[in-house]
């Protein structure tokens, strides 16, 4: 929380005022009306508890939209995005690029295989993802695939709406299916390029040796 903290505060330098804010608001709504009603301690008790809520909440939020703002067009972005994900989501980054660093993200969820795509290429991304789904479907040819494709234009999801795009997929398979799935996934090979945790550098350079 303090690491969170700090990096959210040198973006967001009015952050100590605002959860500062939001919780004495809540202490003291709630404080006022334990005093129009007779019950000025026990609600000043759960103004406490409530203005920690508040501030956790708001505090919460804008980290999130910190986080986003920092990431927001580096190459690797979506990956970091994806693995802060909760629940049965197995995230492969980077399992096709170019040397554009237009990239292709492999997940394995209780949707089936979703491939996700970023990068600066509409026309290039599709043409990864097209081939991505073919050797998807020749290990795993029941499996649903679905692409998405990181973006603000028509037809694109937007880096700070992935995770809820990614969660209203439907759900077409069970916990063990997906592990099954998985590895069937690991034929097919893991990250293609050496991705670190987080956006990677937009100085990052992709090795010639291994491009595809």
């Amino acid at each position: 929380m303090r690491a969170v903290w700090s990096l959210t505060r040198k973006s967001d330098p009015r952050l100590p005022l605002i959860v500062l804010g939001a919780g004495l608001g809540a202490l003291a709504v709630l404080v006022v009306v334990g005093i129009v009603i007779g019950q000025p301690i026990y609600f000043a008790i759960f103004g406490v508890l409530a203005a920690l809520l508040t501030g956790t909440t708001v505090f919460g939020r804008r980290a999130t939209k910190s986080m986003y703002s920092q990431v927001e067009g580096q190459p690797g972005a979506a990956a970091s995005v994806l693995q802060t994900m909760r629940g049965e989501w197995r995230v492969t980054p980077a399992v096709a690029f170019n040397r554009n660093m237009d990239l292709v993200h492999r997940v394995v969820g209780r949707p089936g295989v979703v491939l996700i795509g970023e990068g600066s290429s509409a026309t290039q991304l599709r043409q990864l993802i097209t081939d991505q789904k073919r050797r998807v479907a020749r290990v795993a040819p029941d499996t649903p695939i679905y692409d998405l494709v990181v973006g603000d234009a028509d037809g694109q999801v937007p880096l700070r709406r992935l995770q809820r795009a990614m969660v209203k997929l439907p759900r077409n398979l069970s916990r063990k299916d997906i592990g099954a799935i998985e590895s069937r996934m690991r034929a097919l090979g893991g990250t293609n390029v050496p991705l670190p945790k987080g956006p990677m550098p937009k100085s990052a350079k992709i090795p010639r040796g291994k491009m595809r």
